[in-house]
């Protein structure tokens, strides 16, 4: 089977040398081209702009930077080729384009690239559909340098829970000038900042004399970008629309 040939947008940065590194040892997939404005030591040619990209591809991974979605998008449209978006801190604007785009080729986006988190999104879900009256607290701790706070992840984790529940629970985020109990209807949400902690998230349940903890740490970086090579595979050649982890799970298990 040939390989899918794969063109990389933020190939400079950690994430695209690493993906790099990892395309390199394997068999399904090659990357044929990046984009990165910055000097890149690569094995393919590298594009400073989408606009200059002059190899053939089956799908774009972007994990670059918000400013660089347009090009990046505009490319995948104009050659009909579907993207991986594993970006983070899109715009409301960003988001709504890719929806929109996604009626002209295939999208896959996820908050999380890890397929160990996505597959805790659905246990969380789980959990929380058969432990009514359980209080529900997230917890997500990230290295000093993180710059958002809660996580998308952690957001992404809430989404799947509140999805499930009888009536959605409000994102309490600090309850430090509350000065009141607890409400039956919120969802706890807390971020820790410190050295080089790569990403854990916990979803702590907590019921009359029991708790439950859903937990997954990631101890490398590795883990997002065999995520992303394994979607873009999986996303060669399907019909436009779009796709999620959720989704991939789901066809895999089937």
């Amino acid at each position: 089977m040939k390989p899918v040939q794969i063109l990389l947008s933020g190939c400079s940065g950690h994430m695209g040398q690493v993906i790099s590194r990892m395309c390199a040892e394997r068999t399904d997939c090659v990357i044929t081209g990046g984009i990165d404005c910055r000097n890149a030591d690569a094995e393919y040619p590298v594009f400073s702009c989408a606009s200059d990209v002059s190899v053939d591809f089956d799908v774009a991974v972007d994990f670059s930077h918000p400013s660089l979605f347009d090009g990046v998008t505009e490319l995948c449209c104009a050659r009909k080729k579907g993207l991986v978006m594993a970006t983070t801190g899109l715009s409301a604007g960003q988001l709504e384009r890719l929806e929109s785009v996604s009626a002209l080729i295939p999208v896959f986006r996820s908050a999380n690239m890890s397929i160990g988190i996505n597959l805790m999104q659905l246990l969380a879900a789980k959990a929380a559909a058969l432990l009514p009256g359980f209080d529900i607290e997230i917890i997500e701790r990230h290295h000093n340098r993180k710059v958002d706070a809660p996580s998308g992840t952690a957001l992404m984790l809430a989404d799947s829970i509140n999805s499930v529940l009888p009536v959605p629970c409000e994102l309490v985020y600090n309850r430090q000038p509350l000065h009141q109990k607890r409400s039956e209807h919120e969802i706890g949400v807390h971020s820790v900042r410190g050295g080089t902690i790569v990403g854990t998230h916990e979803v702590l349940f907590a019921g009359t004399d029991e708790t439950i903890s859903i937990i997954h740490e990631a101890s490398s970086r590795e883990v997002f970008a065999a995520g992303a090579i394994r979607a873009a595979v999986w996303l060669s050649g399907k019909d436009p629309g779009m796709y999620d982890m959720q989704a991939m799970l789901s066809q895999i298990v089937q």
